[in-house]
């Protein structure tokens, strides 16, 4: 059996939203068992929006959740670092309706899980083992979910751009694959379209600090972190969508010009075919987040 966990010690950050400008306190909590990953507007009286794929209620450049009168916008880079690492419960506490962007990355919210350290718990972990292929399509964009005996993602983007005329990647997902090779990419935008994005209300606190900026020819940041750091980010934003399925999952994640939609609506998709997966206790012929080989115990 593997357990589920929680952060040992409460940690705090502050930064920037990404779309509002405005300046965000964010609280990560530890919780209880089966509590799972919860959002608290502290200036909304601790009203709380649970990280569930059937309260999305924006997808504007980002991923917004909305529950009981009170929303949160900007979550998917957070949810990413925290499943990516094993934390299955946990109170993240806010002051504004938006998830602080840091540095545009996952980087920052993995140094701050490092920091609180992680706690075990009693209860098992439910892992969501994909039995069947589940598929959408929009257009020419596409996605869908294999079954595997390994959490993966492989995905392809195409931009009508000299830098993102094509790139593709394949990455089983374990703490350690994203802390290296996910988590420090960051999230980007055309230069193109800044100014139409500011006058609809968006991207107002963005900065060459918080995103990478692409021209016509280059990007405007001095330097990529990777050279294909696109598309390692759109698999770090698929893991963060894919986590308000509210389970890890097992299976493999086929992407093609996808976005916060695209993978939002394959949650939604997997969810309601029950035929499609079931839970175990853990999975077979993977590695836990402590790095130790488990196997089912369904």
């Amino acid at each position: 059996m593997t357990s589920q966990r929680t952060l040992r010690r409460s940690i705090t950050c502050a930064g920037i939203g990404l779309h509002s400008g405005h300046r965000v306190t964010l609280t990560l909590r530890p919780a209880p068992a089966d509590y799972g990953i919860r959002f608290r507007r502290a200036d909304l009286g601790g009203l709380e929006i649970p990280a569930r794929v059937e309260h999305v209620a924006s997808l504007n450049y980002a991923t917004g959740l909305s529950f009981a009168g009170a929303s949160v916008e900007t979550v998917e880079h957070l949810l990413a670092a925290l499943v990516s690492q094993g934390v299955d419960n946990v109170a993240i506490e806010l002051n504004t309706p938006e998830v602080p962007i840091m540095d545009g990355s996952a980087a920052p919210f993995v140094y701050l899980l490092q920091e609180a350290g992680i706690k075990t718990l009693s209860a098992p972990r439910r892992f969501l083992k994909v039995l069947r292929p589940v598929s959408l399509a929009r257009g020419d964009k596409h996605i869908a979910i294999y079954p595997a005996d390994e959490f993966r993602i492989s995905y392809t983007i195409s931009f009508d751009h000299p830098l993102l005329r094509h790139q593709s990647r394949s990455v089983v997902i374990t703490p350690d694959s994203f802390a290296e090779e996910l988590a420090p990419a960051r999230t980007f935008g055309f230069l193109k379209d800044l100014e139409l994005l500011r006058q609809q209300g968006l991207t107002l606190g963005g900065s060459l600090d918080n995103a990478v900026v692409l021209g016509e020819t280059g990007v405007l940041n001095n330097t990529l972190r990777f050279e294909d750091e696109f598309v390692r980010h759109k698999i770090l934003d698929a893991i963060g969508d894919l986590a308000l399925v509210g389970s890890p999952i097992i299976g493999h994640i086929v992407a093609h010009r996808g976005g916060h939609a695209l993978h939002t609506a394959l949650g939604t998709a997997l969810l309601e075919q029950r035929d499609a997966w079931t839970y175990v206790d853990a999975p077979e012929a993977v590695t836990d987040v402590v790095g130790m080989p488990i196997t089912v115990t369904s």
